[in-house]
C-alpha cells in the first residue's frame, strides 16, 4: 500500500484594527485571542516537531494587515496587558472555586496557559511572532 501525505495550508488573516486613542476596543481583542489561541499554539507545536526531528513542512500565509498588527509596538504592549488581566482573573477564579474541583481545575488551566503565553511572548519570542514564524520558514 502506498504511503500517503497530508497537506495543511494555513492562511492567517485578521481585519486591520488599531485604535491608539483608547485601550477598550472590542476589535483589538480579536487579535489578542488569535495570538493566544492560534499563533502561539502553532509555534509551540512547530517547535515540538523540530525538537523531535520530525521532517515536517508547513504552508502558511500571513497577510500584510496581520503582519502590521503583529509588528505594532502599541498592540504588543496591549497584548501583554491583556495577558496580565487574564492571569489576574484566573488567580481570582482559583480562589473563588477552591471548593469546586472541576471549576478550580479549569481556573488553574487558564492561569497556567496565560502565564505560559506571557512567558513565551515576552521572554522567548521577544514580542516578535513574525521572527518566530520566520524561523520555521528558514530551517527548510
Amino acid at each position: 500500500m502506498a504511503k500517503g501525505y497530508v497537506s495543511f495550508i494555513l492562511h492567517a488573516h485578521l481585519p486591520f484594527i488599531h485604535h491608539p486613542e483608547s485601550e477598550d476596543y472590542l476589535e483589538e481583542q480579536w487579535l489578542y485571542e488569535a495570538i493566544s489561541e492560534t499563533y502561539i499554539p502553532l509555534l509551540i507545536n512547530f517547535a515540538k516537531l523540530e525538537k523531535e526531528n520530525v521532517d515536517f513542512r508547513i504552508t502558511m500565509s500571513i497577510t500584510p494587515p496581520l503582519l502590521n498588527m503583529l509588528d505594532n509596538k502599541l498592540l504588543q504592549e496591549r497584548y501583554i496587558k491583556y495577558l496580565h488581566k487574564h492571569i489576574e482573573l484566573a488567580q481570582k477564579e482559583i480562589i473563588r472555586t477552591k471548593d469546586n474541583e472541576k471549576e478550580n481545575e479549569l481556573a488553574n488551566y487558564y492561569f497556567n496557559r496565560y502565564s505560559n503565553d506571557l512567558y513565551l511572548y515576552k521572554d522567548v519570542y521577544k514580542c516578535n511572532l513574525i521572527n518566530a514564524f520566520k524561523h520555521f520558514q528558514d530551517i527548510r
